[in-house]
């Protein structure tokens, strides 16, 4: 009787050792699956953000995958937590955009993500907000869906306006503010201001790290070619960051 109620408790251990395992293994699966989608689902509405800024026609590389990193001093800048990367525009092998992720800390309710195409002459070819928590109906014009607010700063520069004017009209600037919501209106001017800043002091480093090769599109061999045949002292400013006092 001890003996058959032992391989009884025996064979329920292993069944439902079994069904554990298949269970598990389906749960890993649907995991994969659900990350795969959102993942592509990530990917396709940063496509289409950065297309909104530099459209299909204006360029002949992937500007999703071709990206150049930004230097760690650079992200208290651009309110970056974790760093982050800038998109390349290309046409013809030659680089004649960007576009630099950027964090407004300061919004009404709290960080506002967007992004800021920048052409390489300074003047700003387009700005998207891409996550914010703002009041609805209020703070959220920041969004082109909402207003076409977002669209006073394309062609905008460093020196257009003035940099007194790069405020919203309440603070005597340039930028229209909204009906009853300033504090989020003046975070996002104020954030694509500093943009433009970075932008001008980085400059010099992306033209020669897009022409060496250097960006995460190219092989890996591209690179060290590149590198190899190039001086010390800027082969440490390209590819070291936070180093700068």
């Amino acid at each position: 009787m001890g003996s058959q109620l032992e391989k009884s408790m025996g064979l329920n251990g292993k069944v439902l050792g079994l069904f554990a395992l298949i269970t598990s293994l389906l749960l890993a699966g649907t995991h994969l699956g659900t990350k795969d989608k959102i993942a592509d689902s990530q990917r396709r509405a940063a496509q289409k953000a950065l297309l909104e800024i530099i459209p299909e026609e204006r360029h002949d590389n992937d500007i999703l995958t071709d990206t150049l990193s930004i230097p760690q001093h650079y992200w208290s800048t651009l309110g970056l937590k974790k760093g982050g990367e800038l998109h390349l525009a290309r046409k013809n092998g030659t680089v004649f955009a960007i576009i630099v992720p950027a964090v407004a800390p300061d919004g009404y309710s709290g960080a506002i993500e967007m992004i800021v195409g920048i052409n390489m002459d300074g003047k700003i070819a387009g700005v998207r907000v891409l996550n914010h928590s703002e009041t609805p109906g209020l703070g959220d014009k920041v969004e082109l869906k909402k207003s076409p607010w977002v669209l006073s700063f394309n062609g905008k520069s460093i020196g257009s306006p003035s940099p007194a004017r790069w405020k919203v009209k309440k603070d005597k600037g340039d930028f229209d503010q909204f009906t009853g919501a300033t504090i989020t209106p003046r975070a996002v001017v104020a954030q694509v201001e500093r943009a433009l800043h970075y932008f001008s002091e980085d400059r010099e480093r992306i033209i020669k790290a897009a022409s060496l090769g250097l960006t995460h599109a190219t092989s890996s061999e591209m690179s060290r070619a590149a590198i190899s045949n190039t001086p010390a002292d800027e082969e440490n400013t390209l590819n070291e960051a936070g180093d700068k006092p």
